[in-house]
Order: C-alpha cells, then structure tokens, then sequence
C-alpha cells in the first residue's frame, strides 16, 4: 500500500495512537499533518529523521475555528489533503463509574471532543477533499458501543455516535468520492489506556485479552496497518464501514 502524493492529517498526534498513524502514513509515502491540543513538534520530528514529510500544528477539535485553520495549515505546505485520520478524543483521564455519577460536565466534555471534534474536523476537510477530487476519512470507533462497556456510559455513548457519524457521512459523500470509514479496537496498550485503568491495567488488559480469539493485548502496530489500508487507494470501493480490530472479540 502506498500514499505517494497524498497528504494526511492526523489528529490526537503527539503521542500514542496518533503518533503511530502519522508515522506510518508518513512511511507510507504521504506528508503528515500532526495536530493536537498537546504539542506535536516530537511527533513530527520523529516522521523527518525517518525521512518524511510533516508538519506540527495546534489543534483543538472542539473548536470549529482551530480545525479551519489546521486545514489551511494543510493547504499551505502541502497544496491538497486527501486523507483525514480523526484520531482525538477524551479517554485517558475520564472518571468511570455507574452511569448515574457520571459527572454532567465530564459528559458535556467528552461529547464536545469525541463527537463534535469528529464533525468539525469532517467540516474542515472535505472541501479540500472535494477539490482533489476525492479522499479517504478515518475515524477512530471503539469495541465499547458495539459490546456495550459498562461503567464508561458516555465514552461508549460517544463513540457509538462515530459509527452513526460515519455511516451517515458515507452515504452523504460519495457522490464527492470521498469515503468514510471507521475502526473499532479494544483496548489499545497506549498511555491513554494506562491512565483510564489505572491500577487496574494489569487485570483489566487480562481479561479483555481472555475474551478474545486472539489471546493478547492489542498494541498501537495492531492498528496501523487497517488505517492505512482505507487510507490507502487499496480500499478504494469501501466506505461507510466499521473495521472490529479486536482480536476477535466481536463479530460483525
């Protein structure tokens, strides 16, 4: 699979799962948009000493102006964008617990950045999209609305509102041919996952590992070759589906 001439944005990019994309779409052939609300300069770095091409921004995805100017950052550089990988959310940090304390304002939160984030991002893109003729959006889901996580109400809210966000764009865009796809992990080894468990990373990776065919924690690699595959002109007939990387936890 190559992206030779393509541009990318990745979102959520100064570390984890975000650093994984942009590195290997770079490796790929594409230059890079790294943005996050984080600083991005390492993860760009880490994409030129390997020889390719990228640019750090700041990037809030709550906010509909930060995400105009991420594009035009993107048109500045490179002259065209053709993929977009909507990477960004709240997870990490997120408090869980029965789905009558979850606090108003983490909700509130979590559905400004998971959520809306995905749709301004979207708003910026497309019509660069559009005047490349087509593109590929990459949005991040979760195995959790699709099992149906307890005690993580509005994450699992959140991103089951990706997969409608995905599926309704796909049948919206087409006729720009541009496609929007999905991919749903389970937990992902990142920083972000050791911080959302805590001290129970340990037994909680265990037992996820032990609902799966495929018996062992997922690691950021898992990922990267199913994002570049709808990044890519490989998968140039799908659109408006969801990708379970999950080791065989669920099936479609």
């Amino acid at each position: 699979m190559t992206l030779e001439g393509k541009v990318a944005m990745v979102t959520g990019a100064a570390r984890g799962l975000g650093r994984a994309y942009a590195q290997a779409l770079a490796a790929a052939g594409a230059a890079v948009i790294a943005g996050d609300v984080r600083d991005c300069t390492e993860t760009a770095q880490a994409v030129t000493k390997a020889g390719g091409r990228a640019i750090s921004v700041t990037l809030d995805v709550a906010s509909a102006p930060s995400c105009r100017a991420a594009a035009e950052a993107a048109q500045a550089a490179f002259g065209r964008l053709d993929v977009l990988v909507n990477n960004a959310a709240l997870y990490g940090g997120l408090k869980g617990g029965k789905f009558e304390q979850i606090d108003e304002k983490q909700w509130d939160s979590v559905m400004q950045v998971n959520v809306k984030g995905v749709w301004n991002c979207c708003k910026a893109a497309v019509p660069l999209m559009r005047s490349a003729g087509g593109g590929s959006i990459v949005n991040m889901a979760s195995l959790a609305p699709v099992y149906g996580l307890p005690f993580a109400l509005d994450y699992s809210a959140s991103k089951g509102a990706v997969i409608a966000i995905t599926r309704s764009l796909a049948r919206e865009l087409g006729r720009d041919w541009i496609r929007v796809n999905a991919v749903a992990p389970s937990a992902v080894m990142t920083e972000g996952t050791a911080e959302f468990f805590g001290d129970k990373l340990e037994k909680s990776a265990q037992a996820i590992a032990a609902a799966q065919t495929l018996k062992r924690s997922l690691s950021p690699d898992d990922l990267v070759g199913t994002v570049l595959y709808l990044a890519s002109d490989a998968s140039r007939f799908v659109t408006g589906q969801t990708v379970m990387v999950d080791g065989g936890t669920h099936f479609l």
